[in-house]
């Protein structure tokens, strides 16, 4: 691939090579980021210089596994390899993970998960340079420049107090990072020296992702010792599914769900509705299910979050009569 400048850069696509320029509106929008993320306009345009056009990162953004049905998304990550590495995991890190438990209130049980959801528990951090996917998604992506605009600065500011190479670091093709799987944003607002050794490492301290994970549910709406979801028997007539649409649970039970069990104090919960395969279950999505869903907005991911922890925890108690996993 060309290399790209500031004013116009040079790109690979379906074979082709082609010329091509950062237009003026993109230009206005890095001074307005400048401005507004407080990062030196003269280090924006250095990180443009750097960058590469990545194509792959856009296809790769028409393939996530969100968009399987659940029964396959699942088949993904509740498996006995990844209990077994999450039971490991966490006898490593006990001390660590009981502390973040005892300071941010959030369970060991979705600490561990998301690590292992996210990296398989910083085995697998990711093989895209950041720097180019943020690149590509901050000035390519159809529908979400914004946002990645803002990643893609905020980048380049974190680098820059971290002292990283901006072109060699390592993530997904989302721009995410470390063990935790951050965006730059979510590293520079909740990532935390957790062991205190005086620098923030999420790519290879557990500890500081450990304290980095429960440390960002504290602040977006965990809910100590409360439940994540209760299963629903029934179904919900007439009801929009999904996190984002919360009902009162007398309307629920209008519309044909009733509670396998109790839903505590609870006066409204969302309508959580999974295909696996041969039908549908429904849940009760409560706060702390939504909590989760701040870490990636997919019911899917969620509840993969809260199985997969669920799974581990048992494992761990020695209790593995009613784990259901794929054998892999």
């Amino acid at each position: 691939m060309k290399r790209i400048t500031t004013l116009a850069l040079s790109f690979l696509l379906a074979g082709h090579a082609f010329a091509a320029t950062l237009r003026p509106e993109d230009n206005a929008r890095l001074e307005t980021l400048s401005h507004e993320l407080n990062v030196p306009m003269p280090e924006l345009s250095q990180a443009v210089a750097q960058a590469d056009y990545r194509q792959a990162v856009l296809d790769a953004f028409t393939k996530t596994a969100e968009s399987k049905p659940w029964y396959e998304y699942q088949a993904l990550f509740l498996t006995d390899k990844r209990v077994t590495q999450g039971v490991d995991f966490w006898r490593a890190h006990a001390a660590d993970l009981a502390r973040a438990e005892r300071i941010y209130h959030v369970p060991a049980s979705v600490i561990v998960a998301i690590i292992g959801v996210e990296t398989f528990y910083g085995t697998n951090m990711g093989k895209h340079p950041i720097l180019d996917s943020l690149f590509t998604l901050a000035f390519y992506h159809p529908t979400r420049t914004p946002f990645f605009s803002k990643e893609f600065a905020n980048f380049v500011k974190l680098g820059h107090a971290q002292g990283w190479d901006l072109k060699t670091r390592l993530g997904s093709y989302a721009g995410a990072m470390g063990m935790s799987q951050f965006m730059p944003s979510s590293y520079l607002s909740y990532a935390v020296d957790f062991d205190g050794d005086g620098h923030i490492d999420l790519f290879t301290n557990p500890a500081d992702a450990i304290g980095s994970v429960a440390h960002y549910f504290q602040m977006n709406g965990w809910v100590k010792g409360d439940s994540i979801a209760v299963r629903g028997f029934g179904q919900a007539l007439g009801l929009k599914y999904g996190f984002e649409n919360r009902y009162p649970v007398k309307a629920l039970s209008a519309a044909g769900l009733r509670p396998t069990q109790s839903l505590g104090a609870h006066q409204e919960a969302s309508v959580l509705r999974l295909d696996v395969g041969t039908g549908f279950e429904y849940w009760y999505g409560l706060p702390n299910f939504y909590a989760i869903t701040r870490y990636n907005r997919s019911v899917h991911y969620s509840m993969a979050v809260w199985q997969l922890g669920a799974a581990v925890k048992q494992a761990v108690s020695g209790d593995t009569g009613n784990i259901r996993v794929v054998k892999r």
